[in-house]
């Protein structure tokens, strides 16, 4: 048992460690409409902010907080260890004994408490509740079980490039495209985004700070959490997943590799993967569902710094990697601005493939082909004639092609293709 003035004592130096860090490093603002995060925070609604390990969410919780009365605390904390969930009325007397009336609560890594759905489910009632957490199925399943609707899930990323720009003290005025200096300098930086990626602390501590994130999720948010038994079975998936990046995988295939004894092993050990934000999977797209479930699948990493880390020899791939970079541009605007594209990719029978199908309802918006060239000449038939087919087949004209450096329009059978520069892509120019 913890008493009062022990939770004071942490929490007091848990928001004076956040105090000192906001003052000493460079704060980069996200790209998210803090208004719009803020307009979901009215009670009876609890705002869940997830995300992989270390990519900013307790940072991004004060700035959201910017000049509101909060009480925090960080249940990652050797000193928390061990407390109950009938102890949690303590932490909000001790908010209250120390702050006075609040009106925001911020639980941090919640999940480290068993039973906390019920006590959150009780506080969010009379008060504005935050939680965060570095596992979508923990917090977005045992939520709408006990809280039947009444929250909102936002997920937030590793830095996108205009965040990793503003770390590397890049700031692009107006008319910076029409510098051939800056469009220079801004390329070789890209290039320095795709391969240390966007956790924020990895300019600081370098990649040495990726394995480290790496072994933690490996170790603290899936093997410890779900008691794996095949511990070198999860590992080698991981890796070789990861390895593959831009690939498309089965469980079946996966199973052989580990020597699992049941495919249903294999998937459990994938989801958990997927679970703890450390891979992406899509599925292929077809109108039969059937089809779209026993299909393969592919998968991405969350970040490609992180892969590039970790796997063998993905790097000598800077196709994949780019590939890798649109998925999870693609999936942080999903989340950034909430639009509700379903995103696939695209496969028939002649192997002809589309990266990324973009489906809002029951219609497909867009046809993304990424490919790693810099002029017309080096151009893929084969991923021209794939695009033009998919969209024939889906009824879809937004045809884009995302390249390295080759920018143009043509007409193709009677279709527009737009070829844009990844980097123009991402800084939506």
């Amino acid at each position: 048992m913890i008493s009062i003035e022990n939770l004071k004592r942490v929490i007091i130096s848990q928001r004076e460690a956040m105090d000192e860090l906001m003052e000493r490093e460079r704060i980069i603002k996200r790209d998210v409409d803090i208004k719009r995060l803020r307009g979901y925070l009215k009670h009876p609604n609890v705002l869940a902010i997830l995300g992989i390990r270390r990519c900013g969410k307790s940072v991004f919780t004060w700035l959201l907080l910017t000049n509101k009365k909060f009480g925090y605390i960080n249940f990652f904390d050797e000193r928390l260890a061990g407390l109950k969930v009938d102890e949690m009325d303590k932490v909000v007397q001790a908010f209250y004994e120390l702050y006075g009336d609040i009106e925001y609560f911020v639980f941090d890594e919640i999940q480290t408490i068993n039973g906390w759905e019920r006590f959150v489910s009780r506080l969010r009632t009379s008060k504005k509740v935050i939680i965060t957490g570095s596992n979508f199925q923990l917090l977005s399943s045992e939520l709408a079980t006990y809280l039947t609707g009444r929250h909102t899930d936002f997920e937030l990323f590793p830095f996108n490039f205009n965040e990793f720009l503003l770390l590397k003290k890049i700031t692009l005025d107006k008319d910076w495209v029409y510098s051939t200096k800056k469009v220079a300098k801004v390329k070789n930086l890209l290039k320095d985004f795709i391969f240390q990626g966007g956790f924020p602390e990895v300019d600081k501590f370098g990649k040495i700070f990726l394995q480290t994130i790496y072994k933690d999720i490996i170790d603290k948010d899936i093997l410890a959490r779900y008691k794996v038994k095949n511990i070198q079975a999860l590992k080698t998936i991981a890796r070789y997943l990861i390895s593959n990046s831009s690939s498309e995988f089965t469980f079946t295939k996966l199973k052989k590799i580990t020597n699992l004894k049941d495919v249903h092993t294999t998937s459990n050990y994938v989801e958990y993967l997927k679970d703890s934000y450390l891979i992406i999977i899509i599925e292929r797209f077809s109108f039969k569902l059937k089809e779209q479930i026993i299909a393969p699948k592919k998968v991405y990493c969350i970040d490609t710094g992180l892969s590039n880390t970790v796997s063998f020899k993905l790097s000598e791939n800077f196709g994949r990697l780019m590939e890798n970079l649109v998925i999870v541009e693609l999936l942080r605007r999903k989340s950034y601005n909430s639009l509700g594209w379903e995103i696939y990719y695209w496969k028939d029978h002649q192997q002809r493939e589309v990266d990324f199908v973009l489906k809002k309802g029951k219609k497909v918006n867009q046809l993304i082909q990424v490919t790693n060239v810099s002029s017309k000449e080096e151009l893929n038939n084969r991923e021209i004639s794939s695009l033009l087919k998919a969209g024939k087949e889906l009824k879809c004209n937004n045809l884009s092609v995302i390249t390295w450096d080759y920018e143009d329009k043509e007409k193709i059978e009677n279709k527009i293709i737009e070829f844009i520069p990844l980097w123009k892509w991402l800084l939506n120019i």
